[in-house]
This record gives structure tokens, C-alpha cells and sequence, in this order.
């Protein structure tokens, strides 16, 4: 999807270059939307239908007080891209404890790593989750399942030696013995054949009765996701859909859109290969992500859990050891990929991918080094002379440079908390 969404930022940063936003302005910044869209695959209809919305609407309608014409046209295009994309409301899926969930797709979708994706995601939210292998076709896939259940902390069921849908049937039962709250199923994507998968899926759905189908697609198929969709909806009950390979997927917005049309909701998208790398599918936040206008919602969600933040005393004081310096970059680690967090801001933040490379480095480095320190010297940075310096260096396997960089970056930090801290004690009246 980066490509689709440099485009939207260009298309962006163009309407507002523009002096005049008139009926020519408009048409050829739509000109271009339409371009960038069908590049990332989105069907040619439902482009066109974007494109006839906007215009429509940003020459129609009146601009509100204190609004220009080139807000009123950024405002209809996030709009038009948003029910584009299923409308304002996120899907919530049928899960809750007790829930059984069967998943479904084609051979190749992903649907086993997004199993343990899914089993992780709802464990972070306090449920004991399990997992069912009924596939018994693939070689391989009980013990690709065993191994991410086992990853994740997730209970697991599988039986090479049942049918799939006996092995389903089974696995509800025995994992519900062990006090599961949620059974996900992976099932088979063997069949070429759409008719004979439809079928055996069928078969699934009328012996475990899920509170949940969930398809799962790969959105590096593009536009065509959109017919996978519609077949599977007429075969069984799908509740929702899961999108993966979303990070790599220069079609991605072909897939989304594709998919929104036929009706059927996307709960969820998986944005990376990693196991915690599945986000709930939100329109307004993905288009404004999109658009490079940030989700600053997402962004306070994320800080929050890493408890990004330094000790308010601390502060007041002007007291910021190397130990609370480590905090904060063990805590900062945990965003994830820097790239992905300058993404939730406003604004168009790019990072070249030898920078992004350098500053995990960096983070890494430092806080090997900080491993290697005492107690003592992390509480009292002043105690690190030079034989100091190369014991730590040798202990972490890096440089005295190494050392020497940290902790100039620390002295930085500490320089700019002191100012903060100094400009809060007058704003409190303490000085």
C-alpha cells in the first residue's frame, strides 16, 4: 500500500499548491486521483463513481464559514474514499466468550499465521484462546499450527487421523474440557476447485455452527477479491474478512474496495509478517493515514500501552539518570517500527529506509550498552571514565565511539528535560 499511498499525499500536497481551486483545478486534480487509483487496482467503476462524487459535490456545495474551496475538495475526496472503503463505522465481529470462529479462504491466503494472529490479538484482550487444525490435507500444517498456537499461548487440538469435519467437531469439545473461551478454526484451502472447497466449508459451518465465519483473502490479488468475496458469501454465512499481506500489496487498494462493494465487512487487515501485526480494519483511520493526516487516535493507543513517559518528580527535578534513559528506549522499542509510527501523525513524515534502518540500530546498540553498565553507573553517569568506557564496550559488543555516541544522545535528553522541566515549574508558579 506505500505506493498507493505516496500517491494520495502527492495528489494532496497538489490540491494544495494550487492558487485557484476551480472547475479545472478540480477536474485535473481528479484526473489524477483516478490515475493513482487504478494503479493500486481498484476497479475502474468504482474509480470512476469516486471521481463523479467529488466533483459533483465540490462544485456544488456551499463552503462553510471560515472554509476554503481546496478544504471543502480534501474533505468530499477523504469522504468518497471512506464509504469507498465500507463507510464510517468499524465492523465489530461476533466474538465473545464462549465464540467459536471458523476460518475460510483459498490455498495460499494466509489463513494459518493469521489463526495464531487472531488467537494472539483476542489474548491480549483477556481471552484463553484455542486452536483447531482441520486440515489434514497440507503436509505440514498441524505442525505449522502446533508451533503458533504455542507461540502465542493458545491451547491446541489436531487429529491427522479424522476427518476435518470430525477433527473440528472434536476440537470444539475437548478445548471448551480445558476452559477455552474462544475456539478459531483453521480449516483446509487445498482445493483448486472453488466448488469442492465451498463444499467441505459447508459441511464445517453445519457441524461447529461458528458464531463467526471469517474470510480470509490475500489482497496482493487485487479487484479479484471482490468475486472470492461474493462466491464464498452465497456458499456460507461470512460474517466478515480479513485482508492480509497488506503491507506488501501494491493492489491492496483494489482488494479493499473490491470487497467493500460486495456488501461483505473487513474486520481486520494484517499489516506486516510478524504475529502481532493485525489491526482492526477502520475506515476514517486508514483513509486519513492514507491522506497523511494521521490518526492521532491510534497513535494515543499505541503510547499508552508502551507507558511512553518519564516520572513527573523527575522532571521537576532535573533528575534523568542513564537507568531512566534505558527505560525509555526499551519503552520506545515497543512502538514498533519507526516508520510506522511517524505514520499516525499529521503531516507527511518520510523516512528513507536508511535512516529508519539506522535509528532501530541505534536503539538496539544503546540499549545493549546500557545492559552492560552497573547499577551504580547507570544511577551515576558521572562514574564512566574511559576504563569504564571500554569494559562497557567490550561487555556489549560495540565501540567506545559506541559508548561516547550514547551518551552524548543521553546528555541531549537530559538538556531538553531540564528546559521542560524548568518551563513547567513557572508555568506552576514554583520558581
Amino acid at each position: 500500500m506505500e505506493e498507493l499511498r505516496k500517491g494520495l499525499l502527492r495528489i494532496v500536497s497538489l490540491v494544495k499548491r494550487e492558487a485557484v481551486v476551480d472547475r479545472a483545478t478540480v477536474k485535473k486534480i481528479l484526473r489524477e486521483l483516478e490515475r493513482e487509483l487504478l494503479k493500486a487496482d481498484v476497479p475502474p467503476l468504482i474509480v470512476a463513481e469516486i471521481a463523479r462524487r467529488v466533483e459533483e459535490r465540490t462544485l456544488s456545495e456551499e463552503v462553510p464559514p471560515g472554509f476554503s474551496r481546496r478544504e471543502l475538495l480534501l474533505r468530499n475526496l477523504y469522504q468518497e474514499l471512506v464509504n469507498m472503503l465500507g463507510g464510517e463505522s468499524r465492523y465489530e465481529p461476533r466474538i465473545r466468550k464462549g465464540s467459536v470462529v471458523l476460518l475460510v479462504g483459498l490455498q495460499g491466503s494466509g489463513k494459518t499465521t493469521t489463526a495464531a494472529k487472531l488467537a494472539l490479538y483476542y489474548k491480549k484482550r483477556g481471552f484463553k484462546v484455542g486452536l483447531v487444525c482441520a486440515d489434514n490435507y497440507r503436509p505440514g500444517a498441524l505442525e505449522q499450527l502446533k508451533q503458533l498456537a504455542e507461540a502465542v499461548g493458545a491451547e491446541f487440538y489436531g487429529d491427522r487421523s479424522l476427518p476435518p469435519v470430525e477433527v473440528a467437531r472434536k476440537g470444539v469439545a475437548a478445548l471448551r474440557e480445558r476452559g477455552v473461551e474462544l475456539v478459531v478454526i483453521d480449516t483446509a484451502g487445498r482445493h483448486k476447485e472453488e466448488r469442492a472447497l465451498l463444499e467441505e466449508v459447508k459441511e464445517l459451518a453445519e457441524a461447529v455452527k461458528p458464531d463467526e465465519v471469517m474470510l480470509v483473502l490475500d489482497a496482493t490479488i487485487g479487484k479479484s477479491a471482490g468475486a472470492q468475496a461474493e462466491a464464498f458469501h452465497k456458499a456460507v454465512p461470512i460474517g466478515s474478512i480479513i485482508l492480509t499481506k497488506m503491507d506488501g500489496a501494491a493492489r491492496g487498494g483494489g482488494a479493499l474496495a473490491a470487497v467493500a462493494k460486495t456488501g461483505a465487512r473487513i474486520a481486520f487487515i494484517g499489516v506486516g509478517e510478524k504475529l502481532d501485526e493485525l489491526e482492526p480494519f477502520d475506515p476514517p483511520s486508514f483513509v486519513g493515514r492514507l491522506l497523511g493526516m494521521g490518526d492521532l487516535k491510534a497513535l494515543v493507543e499505541r503510547m499508552e500501552k508502551a507507558r511512553l513517559s518519564v516520572e513527573p518528580e523527575a522532571l521537576l527535578r532535573g533528575k534523568f539518570t542513564l537507568l531512566d534513559f534505558k527505560r525509555q528506549l526499551e519503552e520506545l522499542s515497543k512502538l514498533g517500527p519507526l516508520r510506522k509510527v511517524l505514520e499516525l501523525l499529521p503531516g507527511s513524515y518520510q523516512l528513507t529506509p536508511e535512516l529508519e534502518k539506522a535509528s532501530a540500530e541505534s536503539i538496539k546498540r544503546w540499549v545493549a550498552i546500557l545492559n552492560s553498565m552497573t547499577r551504580e553507573e547507570l544511577l551515576r553517569p558521572e562514574l564512566l571514565d574511559h576504563s569504564r568506557m571500554v569494559r562497557i564496550a567490550k561487555g556489549s559488543g560495540t565501540t567506545v565511539k559506541d559508548v561516547k555516541e550514547l551518551l552524548a544522545a543521553y546528555k541531549q535528553a537530559q538538556k531538553l528535560l531540564r528546559q521542560l522541566g524548568r518551563s513547567r515549574q513557572a508555568r506552576l508558579g514554583l520558581r
